[in-house]
């Protein structure tokens, strides 16, 4: 049976989606205070991107090393989004259903590395007030904000997706 770009890419997306959510087990279960730490973001990002060129170059030798700008884009963003998806309805039922007061940890975790970091850049006081306000009266995993994030990481990625398939591609000239 022949692969095709979608089968190819919608199974890294999988495997994506089961490394990030193994990402979001792991903070729950081990501390929360990593929620709010910068070089496990920068790591989760990287894990991202990686999958996105890892799905992308299978699909490239999938079809014996030639690959359009749509195939590639298409490969890149279809793990991407799908990774991303999976990982963002797992978190939503961990911290909206199966514990909710973890959420408020995290908005509490949260509120702090922001008055700490926005201290650091000697913010007027005012405005972290206002910052501590707006986040105290957010739902950060609720679903509106889950598709939200989702939303902007989409297009993140989309714009990823196009330097990505602009490098990968490559036409067949014999074709």
């Amino acid at each position: 049976m022949e692969k095709t770009v979608k089968s190819i890419a919608i199974n890294y997306g999988l495997y994506l989606g089961g490394i990030l959510s193994l990402f979001t087990v792991s903070v729950y279960a081990i501390d929360l205070n990593l929620m709010s730490n910068i070089w496990l973001g920068i790591a989760i990002f990287v894990v991202i991107i990686g999958m996105g060129i890892f799905s992308t170059s299978k699909v490239k030798s999938a079809f014996e090393g030639y690959l359009s700008f749509k195939d590639a884009f298409s490969a890149y963003f279809i793990t991407t989004i799908v990774g991303i998806a999976i990982s963002s309805i797992l978190t939503f039922i961990l911290y909206t259903i199966i514990d909710p007061d973890a959420a408020e940890e995290i908005k509490k975790i949260t509120i702090e590395a922001t008055i700490s970091m926005m201290e650091g850049f000697n913010t007027p006081p005012e405005i972290i007030s206002q910052q501590i306000e707006e986040l105290e009266n957010t739902q950060q995993f609720s679903i509106v904000n889950s598709l939200k994030s989702i939303a902007f990481q989409a297009v993140f990625q989309a714009v990823i997706g196009l330097i990505v398939a602009a490098v990968m591609k490559k036409s067949n000239v014999e074709a």
